[in-house]
């Protein structure tokens, strides 16, 4: 018989994470096809967002949720994007073919182009008095011009920047509630000024210009067109455009990469977030209010191009995040950003013992503190409360901190979710921990393991579970030998009032038998195994002997000592399966091993040899058929040895 495997045990490792509230997600997140958008516009009117992407040489349009509507295409290298005051149309700077198109955003429909000039590469525009302004131009080569949409045929103008020599081309800002200004950023250098213009004339003026740290990444102004907010290189600054005085700053963690502000005035900008501590910050317009910070996306954020924008209703915000490949990017929406977010942390215990008391600690923490009282409801789900079971409202303590205790009424995994229902200004907030709670052992053993039985015979297997709490449920699985047999559930079932389950297998192989206790509320789950080993049929006969007769108490075949002795040998069949023919010859009162060796059965589980014959008489020899575990060519069996055959040679 085979050495038997030795059993193997499984040791399972329980721990306790504090689970913390996901604020870093917004509330919805849709992958749009855009490498980097070099500029975003809201379409309030048709509920459309326009993303122009340089690298695609396209603007993407899609729904306020992100969906797509349509591509515009064949826009080499296109960049800025403008809308017209009742946004009927929007405008595009097609970098690459020196020239700017409009739409139809209604019908989405080019309607107009005004070529530029040969290498003026125009990357920036501003709808202000009748007229679409444009930063155009690279490097020190750049310049300020228009195009006259009130005239019969549009004119383009250049070199319009009043004496002013741009680093790079301009970056420029109008709003309709303050007419005859417009606003330029000298962007591409570190001592590029703010640049006011007044434009009343429509002979563009420089009204007042300023120095402000340079290398501007993207600006928005105030609803009511006086004033400009701009990230800097290192700032995000309010500066009043009568004279860029300061008039507030907005504290950011890291480097500000792009400004919107809503109609109400509040103030969302994104920042660099190397550190992944925060890259969305919304500002209310009291200055004494902290700002409200998320944690969109888990890598640095745009840094090139307007990727930020309010609804038209400033109710919504929408931010640009990195896709997940080189050709998209996310579309994130933040459905409440004026609320702040709530951080919420769940600490459990990592074990516990069940009917005993255990003590849940947490935080509730937010960049507007929570004052002590705050409600928090508790849930427990277990065994025992699959759907959950309330606990209660908890209180919040000073500080944000707060703890209750629970006595567990079920073993198994515990969980406790803490939930804030939010308010007015706050975010609502969910966190959860999970406790191991202790079981007690049950008993549960399956006979029959390591019995050998005869091929075929049926054998009944007893499953037997001790006391439980609730659960009287234990399944019994068979898994014979052989890759060709599955693991198979034979019976499930309620254990009787003796508490066994019983289930009959015809031993045609080996076969693990293992009996599952699932476990209930008190009782932990229990597996056991046994294995049982089934020999094969085996049978051997002889062929072309004259008589049979006996010598002693033993029966022997007689063959002629030139008759060959033919031994058929019949076995249970298995794929490849070989049996093992041992020949002995008798000598001097003692058996003599002569051969021995392997043939393979066929299909019918049939092997026919020829021993040959003598050729003299008075020799007795025996023969007789085996099955060798593994040695036979396969393990699905228990070793098994047939009967001798006897036989003598005569003349």
């Amino acid at each position: 018989m085979r050495t038997l495997p030795a059993a193997t045990a499984l040791a399972v490792l329980f721990s306790s994470a504090v689970l913390t509230a996901a604020p870093a997600s917004a509330d919805t997140a849709r992958t749009v096809a855009v490498t980097a958008a070099a500029d975003t516009v809201v379409d309030g009117v048709h509920q459309r967002l326009f993303f122009s992407d340089r690298y695609q040489s396209k603007i993407v349009v899609t729904d306020n949720a992100g969906k797509a509507v349509a591509e515009l295409t064949g826009l080499p290298q296109v960049q800025d994007l403008e809308l017209s005051p009742d946004s009927g149309t929007l405008y595009a700077a097609v970098y690459g073919a020196d020239k700017i198109v409009a739409f139809d955003t209604a019908t989405l429909t080019q309607t107009a182009e005004y070529p530029t000039g040969a290498k003026t590469t125009p990357s920036h525009l501003a709808y202000a008095d009748g007229k679409l302004w444009f930063g155009y131009g690279d490097q020190w080569d750049s310049g300020l011009g228009s195009v006259d949409l009130t005239a019969e045929t549009p004119m383009v103008t250049l070199d319009l920047a009043a004496g002013h020599d741009f680093a790079s081309p301009p970056k420029l800002y109008a709003d309709p509630d303050n007419p005859g200004t417009l606003l330029a950023l000298d962007a591409g250098i570190s001592s590029g000024p703010i640049v006011v213009y007044d434009i009343s004339s429509g002979t563009p003026a420089i009204r007042v210009s300023a120095e402000k740290g340079g290398f501007y990444h993207d600006a928005a102004l105030t609803p009511d067109g006086q004033n400009v907010v701009v990230a800097g290189n290192s700032a995000l600054t309010e500066y009043r455009l009568s004279d860029l005085e300061e008039v507030r700053t907005f504290p950011v963690a890291s480097e500000p990469e792009t400004v919107s502000i809503a109609p109400d005035g509040t103030v969302a900008a994104t920042v660099l977030d190397t550190d992944d501590l925060g890259d969305t910050y919304v500002f209310a317009a009291d200055p004494g209010r902290p700002a409200s910070v998320r944690n969109l996306s888990h890598s640095w954020m745009p840094w090139y191009g307007h990727s930020t924008n309010w609804s038209a209703d400033g109710g919504k915000l929408f931010v640009m995040s990195e896709g997940g490949d080189n050709d998209s990017s996310t579309f994130n929406v933040v459905d409440e950003p004026r609320k702040y977010v709530a951080t919420l942390k769940a600490d459990a215990p990592a074990t516990a013992t069940r009917a005993k008391s255990l003590t849940v600690k947490g935080s509730l923490v937010s960049g507007l503190a929570l004052p002590a009282g705050t409600p928090l409801t508790v849930t427990r789900t277990d065994l025992e409360s699959p759907k959950g079971k309330s606990l209660g409202t908890k209180s919040l303590a000073t500080g944000g901190k707060f703890s209750f205790t629970d006595t567990p009424p079920a073993g198994g995994k515990v969980t406790y979710k803490v939930t804030y229902a939010g308010d007015a200004t706050h975010a609502s907030a969910t966190a959860s921990d999970t406790v191991e709670v202790s079981r007690a052992t049950p008993t549960l053993t399956l006979n029959n393991n390591g019995k050998v039985y005869d091929h075929g015979k049926d054998v009944a297997f007893t499953a037997h579970l001790g006391t439980t709490y609730k659960n009287r449920t234990v399944e019994i699985w068979a898994n014979p030998f052989g890759s060709d047999k599955p693991n198979k559930l034979v019976r499930t079932g309620t254990v009787n009032s003796s508490g066994n389950l019983s289930v009959t297998l015809d031993m045609a192989r080996d076969t693990t038998v293992t009996a599952v206790f699932k476990g209930d509320a008190r009782y932990a789950p229990k597996t056991v195994k046994a294995t049982a080993y089934a020999r094969v049929k085996v049978s051997t006969a002889l062929s072309k002997h004259y008589k049979t007769g006996k010598i002693g108490s033993t029966t022997y075949y007689y063959f002629h000592k030139n008759t060959d002795v033919i031994s058929t040998t019949t076995m249970s069949y298995y794929k490849d399966r070989k049996q093992r023919l041992e020949l002995q010859v008798y000598s001097q009162g003692k058996w003599y091993s002569g051969a021995t060796e392997y043939f393979k059965l066929g299909t019918s589980g049939k092997s026919v040899v020829n021993l040959g014959h003598a050729g003299k008489s008075g020799i007795r020899a025996r023969v007789r058929s085996s099955y060798i575990n593994a040695s036979s060519g396969d393990n699905v069996n228990s070793t098994t040895h047939g009967a001798w055959k006897y036989f003598v040679f005569t003349n």
